[in-house]
């Protein structure tokens, strides 16, 4: 659905004694139909040019952006007013028209598109319904609380029948409960209507949550892609660690534990299962947890425990984690 080839995009010097800025260098990767693909990245790492150069607001200095089959630099006028009829918005603060109703804001693009006004009428009542806001259409952004806000900022970016919607830091100005509403209605989006959804975000709790893939870009790189359960389970570079440790914490070894140390990670059904005991039982292992975490991707539950492992057979311990599923990572500690 989407695709970047080799794609940089470099801004102009604002005066003649500074040199351009690169927000993005050299950056491939591509969006499956029908998916939830996160970006995630630091403040500047180019997440938001990123996301602005598939519906044409800016133009790449170098590679190309192809979208749902059309390279989104070679269109015109009326080629990226019809891509972006096919590609819904919605913004970190809301960008509602404060002087119009909620069902006037979200009527908007359609009376736009020249829709007939009966169309525009079920249309938006049909929209206000679904993100639950029939019952405020006429009141005006004032009235209205952030997570309401945004629920009508994603009724109107549905309003034209989008097959694409960009999600540029859509939660980051709401509160958690206000956040797990939005996420929820999202991921409904997506599966109910098909949606292709690019999320763009510095929280990995919010990719963790919703998410099929992700691609981490730190200083306008590609440093890692994936899926969520590869690179939230077992981050490949230190942007992606940076981001996991922020979100689930650091596990700190304390000074003198001794024993073969250990992270083990479980995944699906495996992760309510007694394995542990088990293996323990089996090889006269001792364990003791020095950290761990019990959760769910989208809807995988998975876990993961650091542990020190003491006398029996640890060798033998770790063979068998190993084939009841379990990924073991050595951390180091006494050899086996």
């Amino acid at each position: 659905m989407i695709a970047f080839e080799a794609v940089s995009k470099t801004y102009a010097a604002l005066s003649e004694k500074g040199g351009g800025h690169a927000a993005l260098s050299g950056v491939s990767l591509s969006v499956k139909a029908g998916e939830v693909f996160g970006v995630i990245g630091a403040s500047g790492a180019g997440k938001s040019t990123l996301i602005r150069l598939i519906n044409g607001l800016e133009t790449p200095t170098g590679g190309r952006v192809v979208v749902d089959g059309d390279d989104v630099a070679a269109l015109g006028v009326e080629g990226l007013r019809a891509l972006r009829r096919r590609v819904g918005m919605i913004f970190q603060h809301f960008n509602l028209l404060s002087g119009k109703t909620v069902a006037q804001n979200v009527a908007f693009p359609l009376k736009l598109a020249g829709r007939p006004a009966a169309e525009v009428k079920a249309r938006t009542a049909e929209l206000l319904e679904r993100v639950g806001l029939s019952a405020h259409a006429g009141k005006f952004p004032a009235q209205l609380s952030g997570g309401q806000k945004q629920r009508v900022g994603i009724a109107r970016a549905l309003a034209t029948g989008p097959k694409i919607l960009l999600c540029d830091e859509a939660t980051s100005a709401l509160d958690p409960e206000t956040t797990e509403q939005i996420l929820e209605l999202v991921s409904g989006l997506n599966r109910e209507l098909g949606l292709t959804i690019v999320l763009i975000t510095h929280e990995m709790d919010v990719v963790r949550r919703v998410c099929d893939r992700v691609a981490v870009l730190e200083g306008g790189r590609l440093v890692e892609e994936g899926s969520v359960e590869d690179v939230f389970l077992h981050p490949a570079s230190g942007t992606a660690r940076r981001f996991v440790q922020e979100a689930e914490g650091e596990i700190s070894v304390a000074p003198g534990v001794g024993g073969r140390l250990v992270r083990l990670t479980f995944k699906g059904e495996a992760t309510y299962k007694p394995v542990l005991g088990e293996v323990a039982r089996a090889t006269g292992v001792d364990y003791s947890i020095l950290g761990g975490r019990i959760h769910r991707l989208r809807e995988t539950p998975y876990g993961q425990l650091t542990l020190a492992l003491t006398g029996g057979d640890v060798a033998a311990a770790i063979a068998q984690f190993q084939a009841a599923g379990v990924r073991v990572d050595d951390l180091g500690g006494e050899s086996v």
